[in-house]
């Protein structure tokens, strides 16, 4: 079966260019557009890798990050950081609340691509 992927992002277009993307890989992907919404998906899905934006409406990636790693039945989700926050205090915070991977935006699609490979152990 295919690896299922969250996108959490509350812009549009990259949500749209992530999905298409990553769909194209061949994965199954979910979208949750601000940071409640990702907290809910998460548990539900139970995805593989989550793709997830630092600045979203409810509640920041930060928090969603935080909660996800609180909660035992989805502990041990990988976690993909996508923001234009990219001072190292923002990635330093993101690791530390449990984030697997840190990117800054704007991205590399084939960057992302490799990255996400890589984080699902599938990397050619």
């Amino acid at each position: 079966m295919s690896p299922k992927i969250l996108v959490a992002d509350d812009e549009p277009n990259i949500v749209i260019s992530l999905e298409y993307l990553l769909k194209r890989e061949g994965y199954n992907v979910v979208i949750a557009r601000d940071g409640q919404e990702a907290v809910d998906a998460i548990v539900r899905e139970q995805p593989d890798l989550v793709l997830l934006d630092v600045m979203m409406p409810k509640k920041t990636g930060f928090e969603v990050c935080q909660e996800i790693r609180a909660i035992e039945s989805v502990q041990g989700t990988k976690i993909l950081m996508l923001t234009a926050k990219g001072r190292d205090t923002d990635v330093a915070k993101g690791l530390a609340l449990g984030a697997d991977a840190y990117m800054t935006k704007p991205f590399a699609t084939r960057e992302l691509v490799q990255k996400v490979a890589e984080m699902l152990g599938s990397a050619t």
